[in-house]
């Protein structure tokens, strides 16, 4: 069990920042998608 949670302890924190700024990103590009699409029409 201690082995687990050393690992936990470790990747968890840097996992949750990377989902963190890939939905801020992912939110920009939505917009920026949107923003693109209505030059074409």
């Amino acid at each position: 069990m201690e082995p687990w949670m050393e690992f936990v302890s470790s990747v968890g924190f840097p996992v949750a920042v990377a989902f963190y700024l890939l939905h801020r990103i992912e939110t920009k590009l939505d917009a920026m998608i949107q923003v693109l699409s209505s030059f074409e029409h």
